[in-house]
């Protein structure tokens, strides 16, 4: 799985380019997903669906340089390694963007294939943190909009009360690096346990996945409340707030995602329905708020930066559909669609086209039937992450979706008719034939939709 140097001689300058695009928040298998779609694009025994692969017009892929030599190679063949290895196991998750270039060798297709002859379109894919989008909200607001935002809805999360106790111990009026430290740490602390407890709307995204700006001051500051403001501490948190966004998130949107034709956007909605109505919700309002990137028609700074480009296609995937028996994925579906309603509808509106699928990127598990009370359960069997092997009957999804999204709006506690488990499985070891990538649910699909017109 290295560069074919023999195909590379025969490459043009000219050849078409697709870039996608790949995020999602932490978790949701963004890593997973670019590994097993580059493993099943050369090994394509399991892409039916893909219409290249199953007429046999795409020959072959390879890898190649990346064209963009100051952004981190995505480390495919490690990722491959920790996934198909002896010891199978999940990789590291993302933190910073990185990029892979994945090079197609076509057949010629239609009335012209004869005179055409061969032909080579690059796959250009780039990873990078879905929490570094949330931070596009943070664009057209000031910093005391953004305080006054992230304290009114903090109360009840993990490490709030913390940081409320925090705040009421600091003199807004003595501003030095320890006490800007301190708070900022303590706002830190309280994301990554709101992020762990399944909540997804955590700004600034760069406080949970730092990157290369790591411990810089662009990054140590926290929201202050109302009763702070016109103290040395709130005009030196609202200069280093608007730092963070000219010379963070405005240079990441220009450099990275301007550039997007297609993208997918993978979330983990059975993770936030186990959460509980209140992190539906909340996952919810931030996936809306994370595809507001993707209106061309926008005003403002983001219109400025995209001109007249826009993503084509967006893909939305609910992952680890391997998690429940294949007769709940369109039941699952149906709840991302009516989750992601409202931003759907504005991506809708601009003109790119929008699909909503459940899928696994790499199958974990196998269907069984599993006896309880008295009654046969549509089950998944895997083996989890101490070894040991388990059937798992995760609850009924509704038929309607309604059902979640109502109680999440209306701020439940929990749900009133319906108590859904999850269950961490870990990667199954492969006993692949040759030229089959590994085991996936719909990933063929999900590739059709993205690229296969273009290929």
């Amino acid at each position: 799985m290295g560069i074919g140097s023999d195909l590379m001689a025969g490459i043009g300058l000219g050849d078409p380019v697709i870039r996608l695009g790949v995020t999602g928040l932490s978790r949701a298998g963004k890593t997973v997903f670019i590994t097993s779609l580059v493993a099943n694009l050369m090994d394509r025994g399991r892409m039916h669906a893909l219409q290249v692969a199953a007429d046999g017009s795409l020959k072959t892929a390879w890898l190649q340089p990346q064209p963009d030599d100051t952004v981190p190679r995505f480390d495919f063949e490690r990722h491959l390694a920790a996934l198909t290895g002896p010891d199978p196991h999940w990789p590291d998750g993302t933190r910073h963007v990185s990029q892979l270039r994945l090079s197609l060798r076509l057949d010629g297709r239609g009335l012209l294939s004869g005179l055409r002859g061969p032909r080579t379109v690059h796959l250009d894919i780039v990873d990078y943190p879905g929490e570094w989008l949330l931070d596009l909200r943070l664009m057209d607001k000031d910093f005391s909009a953004w305080s006054a935002e992230v304290l009114s809805r903090i109360d009840g999360r993990p490490g709030a009360a913390r940081y409320r106790a925090d705040l009421a111990a600091t003199d807004p009026q003595r501003m030095d690096e320890p006490t800007a430290q301190a708070l900022a740490s303590s706002y830190s602390d309280h994301l990554q346990a709101a992020r762990d407890a399944g909540w997804s709307d955590c700004t600034p995204g760069r406080f949970l996945i730092p990157g290369e700006m790591a411990g810089s001051p662009a990054l140590t500051f926290a929201p202050l409340p109302e009763a702070m403001e016109g103290s040395r501490l709130h005009k030196e948190f609202r200069r280093r707030y608007e730092a963070y966004k000219s010379r963070i998130v405005r240079p990441f949107f220009r450099d990275h995602f301007a550039r997007i034709d297609r993208q997918v956007v993978l979330v983990d909605v059975l993770g936030a329905i186990h959460q509980g109505p209140p992190a539906v919700e909340d996952m919810r309002r931030a996936m809306a708020d994370i595809l507001t990137a993707f209106r061309p028609g926008r005003a403002g700074w983001l219109a400025q930066i995209l001109g007249t480009r826009r993503v084509e296609r967006i893909l939305f995937a609910a992952t680890k559909a391997d998690h429940l028996h294949h007769s709940q994925h369109n039941r699952l579906t149906a709840i991302l669609s009516a989750m992601l309603r409202e931003a759907r509808d504005r991506a809708d509106f601009s003109g790119a086209r929008t699909e909503a699928m459940a899928i696994a990127a790499l199958r974990a598990t196998t269907e069984d039937v599993i006896a309880q009370d008295g009654e046969d359960l549509p089950a998944v069997r895997g083996r989890l992450l101490d070894g040991r092997q388990a059937a798992f009957y995760p609850g009924d999804l509704p038929t309607d979706p309604s059902q979640l999204l109502q109680p999440a709006r209306n701020g439940d506690a929990g749900w009133l008719d319906g108590d859904y488990a999850i269950m961490n499985f870990a990667p199954a070891p492969l006993t692949s034939r040759p030229g089959d990538g590994p085991p996936h649910i719909r990933l063929d699909r999900a590739a059709q939709f993205l690229i296969g017109d273009r290929l």
